[in-house]
């Protein structure tokens, strides 16, 4: 990945109709984002009939119905994911998912090949399903939402795990250990893997969303990090990407005002198209680091910056002094910088007041 990589989340805001899903595929495509994501799953392998609907999705969509009803209204076939994949390959924009069970996973990577898979915050405990991630071999994406720094370490042993170990080894702790320190294991964490801070709230409190956590993983983990965003509005996403995230993942819809657990949490296109425009700045705006001119402030310098100017009448012979000279603008005689080299040396000729000094 070059650049910022942008992800928009279209989640299950599909709301289980294909040409929904064909339509936020077209917005994502306008809106320049690099990929776009939705989630793969059989309800009835993720979620048990004891479920409880998380609040926000009480609060989205009411309490009539279990989380696992909810969620099977929204599933997408193997047949509508062959037709998305498709549209997002005609439009020229990537097609992510997460997978939240074996099986959708060994669909994304055996049956459609993705180059890349999202791993949801949720699933960071699930140790079936990241083993088997780490052996399909490609790119990870993990979001670490409502997780603590040992939990997110805990995970990455379990992908090392993963990468390295028999395909009939079991995961037992040592074994999760001694993968994770394994030298191709780091090395392999390293080029495959990157890490997104998350606040895995709908929508999520500005005040709780820690961006300062990514360098914190960063730091403890030598990995790439970004941010999956769930505050409202663009700015925090935006300024993620100051911060240096190199993955921004973001939701959006075709209307918050549609039914479903996530819209109102969501970007509508024209904030979507507006998002990845202010993280392209911004991105821009990063630079290189080092403290020069810019090509564009070249100009300016001569009318910005002040040269040595007489401040009344100076006769010939008469010696420059802290009353005689003084420094305004245009900077294109002798630099201000050399006031104090001049106080004291004799005047060359006669200067009438506002005349540039002459170079001694």
């Amino acid at each position: 990945m070059t650049g910022v990589y942008i992800i928009a989340e279209a989640g299950v805001n599909h709301n289980g109709s294909v040409d929904t899903a064909v339509e936020l595929i077209d917005v994502a495509t306008a809106a320049g984002a690099d990929a776009v994501k939705f989630q793969t799953f059989r309800s009835e392998s993720v979620i048990s009939r004891a479920a409880r609907k998380a609040q926000y999705q009480i609060t989205n969509t009411g309490n009539d119905e279990s989380q696992l009803e909810m969620v099977r209204a929204l599933e997408l076939s193997v047949a509508q994911h062959r037709v998305l994949i498709d549209h997002a390959r005609s439009k020229g924009i990537a097609f992510l998912s997460s997978p939240f069970d074996l099986e959708s996973l060994h669909v994304l990577t055996e049956e459609f090949r993705l180059p890349r898979l999202k791993i949801a915050s949720g699933e960071i405990t699930n140790i079936p399903l990241l083993v088997a991630a780490g052996r399909a071999g490609c790119p990870l994406i993990l979001s670490t939402g409502m997780s603590t720094l040992a939990e997110v370490e805990r995970a990455l042993q379990i992908i090392a795990f993963g990468f390295v170990a028999p395909r009939d080894a079991r995961p037992t702790v040592a074994g999760l250990e001694a993968a994770y320190f394994d030298t191709k294991a780091q090395s392999l964490l390293r080029e495959r893997l990157t890490l997104l801070h998350c606040t895995t709230e709908y929508p999520a409190p500005v005040q709780e969303v820690n961006l300062r956590a990514m360098n914190t993983m960063r730091a403890a983990f030598g990995l790439p990090v970004g941010f999956s965003d769930h505050t409202p509005g663009i700015h925090i996403a935006i300024a993620s990407a100051a911060l240096g995230a190199e993955v921004i993942e973001k939701h959006f819809t075709l209307d918050r005002n549609l039914p479903g657990p996530d819209h109102v949490a969501s970007l509508e296109p024209g904030e979507l198209a507006a998002m990845v425009r202010g993280i392209r700045d911004v991105e821009q705006a990063l630079g290189s680091g080092r403290k020069l001119p810019a090509p564009s402030e070249m100009k300016n310098i001569p009318i910005a910056r002040k040269s040595l100017i007489a401040a009344r009448a100076i006769k010939k012979g008469e010696a420059f002094s802290e009353i005689n000279l003084t420094t305004k603008r245009p900077g294109t005689g002798v630099s201000a910088l050399r006031f104090y080299d001049y106080v004291g040396r004799n005047a060359p000729r006669d200067y009438s007041a506002d005349d540039l000094i002459d170079e001694l």
